[in-house]
């Protein structure tokens, strides 16, 4: 009886190791199961931390972006009212070479009938009465005086 009883008891040392190890098995598992909960509460985080970096780097880009393009635009708008400035100075210009190229071909157009060799000495002479130096005289003109013309006339 007594192998018996020390079967018993070697039985129930055994259900307690076995039983103890189970138990060291489950406190493992537990730690190894909170130590992977802290890992994973770490990592996200870290998770989280880069993904507010990475979202106020890309609101300071924004803004930059922003600020460029406003830059830009006033830029545009400066560069556009001198364009206008300046399409509207080239028609006046034109406008004034078209004036003056006209002036110069009339007053060709004076030279060459001037220069006219069946004319008495490039000057049209209409033949009168002698000159008079009374108050009446400027009304029995004679074209043979020459014609003079200043730069002040042409004023615009």
């Amino acid at each position: 009886m007594a192998s018996s009883s020390g079967n018993s008891n070697s039985s129930g040392s055994t259900l307690l190791q076995i039983s103890g190890s189970e138990e060291d098995l489950h406190q493992l598992m537990d730690e190894r199961k909170r130590k992977r909960m802290e890992s994973n509460r770490e990592s996200a985080r870290r998770s989280r931390m880069r993904k507010q970096n990475y979202l106020d780097d890309l609101m300071a880009q924004l803004t930059l972006l922003r600020k460029d393009n406003n830059q830009i635009l006033t830029s545009i708008n400066f560069i556009t009212h001198h364009y206008f400035n300046i399409e509207a100075e080239n028609s006046v210009l034109r406008a004034q070479f078209m004036e003056l190229s006209q002036r110069l071909d009339s007053l060709n157009h004076i030279l060459n009938y001037l220069n006219d060799p069946t004319l008495n000495n490039g000057i049209w002479v209409y033949e009168t009465e002698p000159f008079e130096t009374s108050a009446d005289s400027f009304t029995n003109f004679t074209l043979n005086q020459p014609i003079v013309a200043s730069a002040d006339i042409f004023q615009y």
